[in-house]
C-alpha cells in the first residue's frame, strides 16, 4: 500500500468543504446506541428512550466533534474533551458521581476505593471517566467518521449549525436532570457540583491549549490494524471486566490499562504509516468489547425478559458488526485515494 498522507483543507477539493448533514445526523444517533444499548445497559424494549437520550449523547458527541475539527485539533483533544463531557453527566445530570444510591440499585459504587474528603468513590469515577470518554464519545466519533472518511478531519456543520447542536446538548442535559430527579431527589452538596465544574473547565482549557494536529511523519514499524483492534479489544474487555471488590486494586488496573492502551497509540500515531484504518481499529475493538460484555450482565433497565434483551443484544452487536464492515470498506478506499469523491 502506498504511503498514506493525510488530507489538509488545502489539498481537499472544494466539494469536500461542503456540510455533511447525514454524518451529523448519524452521529447524534449513534453516540446512544454506543453508550447504553450496545454497552447492554438499556434492554432493546427501551428503544424508544433513544429519542430522549440523543440529544445528550449525541449532541454532546457531535459538539465535541464540530469543536476539535473546526479548530484544526486531534484525538488529544476528542479525549480530554469527552473526559469532560463525563463529569458533566455524571456529576451533574445524573448525579452518579456524588449519590451512594444511584438509581437505587443498591450496589454501593461509591463504597469502592471511597475518597472520603472529596465524597467520591474511586472505582466508579475512574469507571465513568473510561465509558464516556473512551466509549460514548471517541468510539462513536471514530465509528461515524469512518462511514464519512473525506470529511473525518473537517467539520460537518456551519457555525449556525454548531449553535443548534450546542442548544441540543444543553436540552438533553436539562431534560436528563429533571427526569433524574423525578426518579431520585437525591441532590449533591453545592461544593461537590462547583469541584466538578473546576475540573470540567480545566478539561476544556487544556484541550484547547493543545497545539492543532499534523499529519504523522515519524518513521518506524506501525502493527496492521488487525493487531491495534485485537489489542484494543482485549483491553477494553479487561476494564469491564475487573472486579469493583477489587478496590483500589481495581483502580491500579483500570489506570494500567488505560496506560498500555494511551502510550502506543500517541506513539505510533505519530508515524507516516499510521492510517484512518488504525483509528476505526481502535473504534472496532472497543465496540466489539461493549458489544460482547453486554451478554454477561443483565440490562439495568427494560430487562424482565431476559430473552428479549439478549435477542437486542445480537441485533445490537451485529449492527455494529456491519457499521464497522462499512467503515473499513469506505476508510480502506479512500485511503488508497484520498482525492476521490466524497463517500456520503
Amino acid at each position: 500500500m502506498p504511503m498514506y498522507t493525510a488530507p489538509t483543507p488545502q489539498n481537499i477539493p472544494m466539494s469536500r468543504s461542503q456540510r455533511s448533514i447525514p454524518a451529523a445526523i448519524t452521529l447524534i444517533f449513534v453516540a446512544p446506541l454506543v453508550a447504553e444499548y450496545l454497552l447492554g445497559d438499556l434492554s432493546i424494549r427501551l428503544l424508544a428512550a433513544l429519542i430522549v437520550l440523543a440529544p445528550m449523547y449525541g449532541g454532546g458527541a457531535l459538539l465535541i466533534r464540530e469543536l476539535v475539527r473546526r479548530t484544526g485539533r486531534g484525538w488529544p483533544s476528542i479525549l480530554l474533551l469527552g473526559a469532560a463531557y463525563a463529569l458533566i453527566e455524571e456529576a451533574f445530570t445524573t448525579q452518579s458521581l456524588f449519590n451512594p444510591d444511584y438509581l437505587h440499585l443498591h450496589m454501593h459504587f461509591l463504597s469502592h476505593a471511597w475518597i472520603p474528603f472529596l465524597h467520591i468513590g474511586g472505582w466508579w469515577t475512574l469507571f465513568m471517566l473510561n465509558l464516556h470518554t473512551f466509549w460514548s464519545i471517541s468510539v462513536s466519533i471514530a465509528l461515524v467518521e469512518a462511514l464519512f472518511p473525506s470529511r473525518a478531519e473537517q467539520p460537518w456543520l456551519g457555525r449556525i449549525g454548531d449553535s443548534v447542536v450546542a442548544v441540543l446538548f444543553l436540552a438533553g442535559c436539562i431534560m436528563g436532570t429533571v427526569l433524574g430527579l423525578k426518579q431520585n431527589h437525591f441532590v449533591a452538596p453545592a461544593w461537590q457540583f462547583l469541584s466538578a465544574a473546576l475540573v470540567i473547565l480545566l478539561l476544556i482549557a487544556v484541550a484547547f491549549r493543545l497545539k492543532p494536529a499534523e499529519p504523522g511523519t515519524g518513521t518506524g514499524f506501525v502493527p496492521s490494524p488487525w493487531f491495534t483492534g485485537t489489542v484494543t479489544f482485549i483491553l477494553g474487555f479487561g476494564v469491564l471486566i475487573i472486579p469493583f471488590v477489587f478496590n483500589w486494586s481495581a483502580v491500579a488496573l483500570m489506570l494500567a490499562i488505560d496506560i498500555v492502551f494511551l502510550a502506543p497509540v500517541f506513539v505510533l500515531s505519530r508515524r507516516a504509516a499510521w492510517t484512518p484504518l488504525h483509528i476505526l481499529s481502535l473504534a472496532a475493538g472497543g465496540a466489539l468489547a461493549y458489544g460482547t460484555h453486554a451478554f454477561l450482565q443483565p440490562p439495568v433497565a427494560g430487562g424482565s425478559n431476559l430473552v428479549v434483551a439478549r435477542i437486542g443484544n445480537v441485533i445490537f452487536l451485529a449492527a455494529a458488526v456491519a457499521v464497522i464492515v462499512a467503515g473499513a470498506r469506505r476508510t480502506a478506499r479512500f485511503v488508497s485515494n484520498p482525492v476521490s469523491p466524497p463517500l456520503t
